[in-house]
């Protein structure tokens, strides 16, 4: 059986929306990764740009399991001698509450060429 190829413009993008206080991070993390890709759709290709778009609110109100909010650490390297950088997440939800998410779904998506162009639709909002 052969496959259809789809046309250069993507089928029609939803919108969806959800509440970050209503979620922990990694399930929310694991929804929003899959509805970006568009793995929720019946013509989903792995090698195409089909997903939706993905807008959250209330992100300082994200939650986190156990004491995670206490202990995460993330870290940053610089390529420079002694140029590596530490935030924890008790830090991070104060001064930029959307970067905890935005970070958990960037680390979800696979890593190739597609993966700037499906991180900008998503929005998060604080």
């Amino acid at each position: 059986m052969k496959k259809e190829v789809l046309k250069k413009n993507p089928p029609d993008r939803k919108h969806h929306t959800f509440d970050a206080s209503e979620f922990p991070i990694g399930r929310l993390a694991t929804r929003v990764s899959a509805l970006l890709r568009g793995k929720n759709k019946v013509t989903y290709e792995f090698n195409r740009d089909m997903g939706d778009f993905v807008t959250i609110t209330n992100a300082s109100k994200v939650k986190m399991s156990g004491k995670k909010v206490e202990s995460k650490v993330y870290y940053h390297f610089s390529g420079y001698q002694g140029g590596i950088k530490e935030e924890r997440a008790s830090e991070l939800i104060v001064k930029r509450p959307e970067l905890i998410i935005k970070r958990a779904i960037f680390h979800m998506i696979p890593k190739n060429r597609l993966k700037k162009h499906i991180m900008k639709r998503l929005t998060i909002k604080a």
